[in-house]
């Protein structure tokens, strides 16, 4: 059983993790540094995440809050000469990978006491987060950005959050909640270090899927880094355990109308200069400024991993290949699968490349209707 504890990345101090913290005093963000083995728990098909519960930090059962999340499939694709697997996280209970964080964060909420969350969000974390916010009985308050999809906010709506509809960019939308935050429990994917610890089982499952050993390379979708830092969160207990050989290389991949981590990677420096994000297809990634950027940038350097942009014409290309081969995914999914087709083709053969379908393409029937108008 691991045992876990608050540590800054900035000050380095220790905290308990029973504390109602989401950062730390001195203003750094917090990670969780876990003690002990992960182990590869026995449990029944559709146990989901919760199989893993040894290596996961909630302290007494009656506090998960769970809607079946985790246990996606795994399946083969080709795609232009290129043979590789995807991950169908779509077709978690709210339609994207973040219930796993959800999951995992609102189960520490519960069992802190808390009786109210606020979080913000371009639209999957915010529908995540509702949903079992609802399950568990705590009141959500949810800051939106003005111009979300309007699916995604009547999907917040159904679950009963509040929604404050935040008018201008993402980061605005962000910066409000974090000073609403100085007020309430920010239920963060990027602060929250608990919602990483949901989005780490992705890895897990990985293994077990290829029969016990990780792929060679993992190629991402790269916004706040809530899936690409869960999944190298993940491999690096794994590694650590002793259940893989090595670390799979990260390819983080980015739209090149919003790519602030390749050109903090280009600059080596953060934040990067003159890096003015514009409106793309991808928006669920559309961070201009992500809080745990040089965390992210340090996990694709360690792993021996790479940043890649895409365009928006590959991200419409991916996405109408993803649709003849039966996947219907929002925007921001094909742009791990548009990275995909910008590797070698003879990488394939030596190599096992994995990457995610991140969210359903219901949450975005408007954008995907235009698309396929352009056909």
């Amino acid at each position: 059983m691991m045992k876990f504890m608050f540590v800054c990345r900035q000050c380095r101090t220790e905290h308990s993790c029973r504390e109602q913290l989401w950062r730390c005093p001195c203003g750094g963000l917090l990670d969780l540094l876990a003690a002990g083995a992960a182990e590869s728990a026995e449990a029944p098909a559709g146990a989901g995440l919760w199989k893993y519960r040894a290596c996961l930090p909630i302290d007494r059962d009656e506090n998960i809050v769970s809607l079946g999340e985790g246990n996606t499939p795994l399946v083969p694709l080709e795609q232009n000469g290129r043979s590789f697997w995807v991950k169908l996280e779509q077709c978690s209970p709210t339609g994207s990978f973040k219930d796993r964080g959800a999951s995992v964060l609102i189960s520490k909420a519960k069992e802190l006491g808390l009786r109210k969350v606020i979080e913000d969000s371009s639209g999957n974390a915010g529908c995540a987060m509702a949903a079992y916010a609802a399950r568990a009985g705590i009141e959500c308050h949810v800051y939106v950005p003005a111009a979300t999809s309007p699916a995604k906010l009547v999907q917040m709506r159904s679950y009963g959050a509040h929604l404050v509809l935040v008018p201008g960019t993402r980061q605005q939308t962000a910066d409000a909640a974090l000073a609403a935050a100085e007020k309430e429990y920010y239920a963060s994917h990027s602060w929250n270090p608990f919602f990483f610890q949901g989005t780490k089982t992705i890895a897990y499952e990985i293994r077990e899927q290829l029969g016990n050993r990780a792929p060679e390379r993992l190629v991402l979708p790269a916004g706040n880094g809530t899936l690409l830092l869960g999944v190298y969160i993940g491999f690096q207990e794994l590694l650590k355990a002793g259940q893989i050989r090595r670390m799979p290389r990260l390819m983080a991949v980015q739209s090149e109308r919003c790519c602030p981590l390749r050109a903090a990677r280009e600059q080596d420096r953060w934040p990067p200069q003159d890096c003015s994000p514009q409106p793309t297809l991808a928006e669920g990634i559309a961070v201009a400024s992500p809080v745990r950027g040089p965390q992210i940038l340090e996990a694709v350097r360690e792993s021996g991993g790479e940043i890649l942009t895409v365009t928006e014409e590959e991200i419409r290309a991916a996405l109408r290949l993803l649709g003849r081969s039966g996947y219907y995914v929002e925007p921001t999914a094909a742009v791990a699968v548009a990275g995909i087709l910008r590797l070698e083709t003879s990488l394939f053969a030596r190599e096992t490349v994995v990457s995610v379908l991140s969210g359903h393409g219901l949450k975005a029937g408007t954008a995907i209707a235009a698309i396929l108008e352009q056909d």
